[in-house]
């Protein structure tokens, strides 16, 4: 490296020691961590496309020089002991090779210490279903779908079988038996993963991300047979969410894609990370749809459909809450400061007459 006195290892180690969840390799620029949110370049001299490229050889230690100089886009899990893991995604910028390194927690949190509310671990009592964790890029996704697995893991003599792109969090046998297989790797995608999965004695079946037509409806069959379907989607919350399935399919699929979702689906959980109102780290906001029969009935109606949210406004009793109204018990709590929620709220009017903040200080 151009720095001859950082390597690898100490980059990754100051990831880690500054709790940071992204480093940023890229060429012409010193090496950049993100932490809460925010970039953060380190006092290093500039990376030289040599400089990356050998990083690059550093995390993937066996592959050949060809195969890197032929590389495009490239993903896969590093792990290195004392360290931790890592999802690694590299690139080529301008000819260049580009590397980000996402930090992956050692071990699955629990749902409790993520500050989630207490539906979504009522969600993993079910012995089948669909639960889809939403949120866009960075919003804590798989820590969330990790800790709901660990969940299941400590409380239930279950098959647990995960398709995942790539693995990241390990999980260890605990009450239940777990297989990880990375797409890729040991499964060509999560489609043909999620319908292998189906012949492997599975409880419960983690599909990594909704990508696709095909995996929305692996999913549906999967839950419909009888499974606990856990996934992720790139959404930003319920509505949308249940509209991105019913788009997916053709028109003339729409009346049994409806009956299976209303069928199948047992929560949405639609999550951000907002930085916290004393501005160490951020804290999780979530909108969970938990799907009651008022649900059902509006999933299967198309002209119903748009009632969802009123449903959840006025479902607390089942413990459904919207992302405005999840945002504003953070704010009366005081773990979020009000420009930061008023930021993230879809109603700032609605936001401030339930917040009981006046123009005055709204201003």
């Amino acid at each position: 490296m151009t720095d001859s006195t950082t390597s690898l290892d100490e980059l990754l180690e100051k990831l880690v020691s500054l709790e940071g969840s992204d480093l940023h390799l890229k060429v012409g620029s010193p090496p950049a961590y993100r932490i809460d949110g925010l970039l953060h370049p380190a006092e290093l001299t500039p990376l030289s496309a040599e400089d990356t490229h050998s990083l690059l050889l550093g995390l993937l230690p066996d592959r050949s020089e060809g195969s890197i100089d032929d590389l495009t886009d490239i993903d896969f899990a590093y792990g290195r002991a004392g360290l931790g893991r890592f999802r690694v995604n590299a690139y080529r910028q301008r000819g260049s090779v580009n590397i980000v390194v996402r930090s992956v927690a050692p071990a699955a949190k629990s749902l409790a210490d993520l500050g989630l509310p207490t539906a979504v671990a009522d969600s993993c009592e079910e012995s089948s279903g669909l639960i889809i964790v939403t949120g866009p890029t960075g919003s804590g996704k798989t820590t969330t779908c990790a800790a709901m697995i660990d969940h299941i893991n400590n409380s239930r003599r279950n098959t647990i079988v995960t398709i995942e792109d790539p693995i990241e969090v390990l999980h260890r046998d605990k009450k239940s038996i777990i297989s990880q297989r990375e797409v890729g790797v040991d499964t060509p995608s999560f489609t043909e993963g999620a319908y292998a999965a189906l012949r492997q004695d599975p409880d419960v079946i983690y599909v990594g991300e909704l990508r696709d037509r095909d995996t929305i409806e692996a999913a549906l069959v999967a839950a419909e047979t009888g499974h606990l379907v856990i996934t992720t989607m790139y959404t930003l919350d319920a509505m949308e969410t249940i509209r991105r399935i019913l788009d997916s399919f053709p028109p003339y699929l729409e009346r049994r894609t409806r009956q299976m979702l209303a069928t199948t689906l047992s929560a949405i959980v639609s999550q951000r990370l907002i930085t916290q109102a004393d501005g160490n780290g951020r804290v999780v906001v979530a909108e969970i749809l938990v799907n009651t029969e008022a649900i059902q009935e509006r999933l299967i109606d198309p002209e119903q459909t748009d009632d969802v949210l009123e449903v959840m406004i006025e479902g607390a009793f089942y413990g459904m809450q919207t992302l405005d109204q999840a945002i504003t018990k953070k704010y009366q709590s005081a773990d979020l400061a009000f420009a930061d929620a008023l930021m993230h709220v879809t109603a700032p009017r609605d936001f401030k007459i339930a917040a009981g903040v006046g123009q005055a200080a709204a201003s």
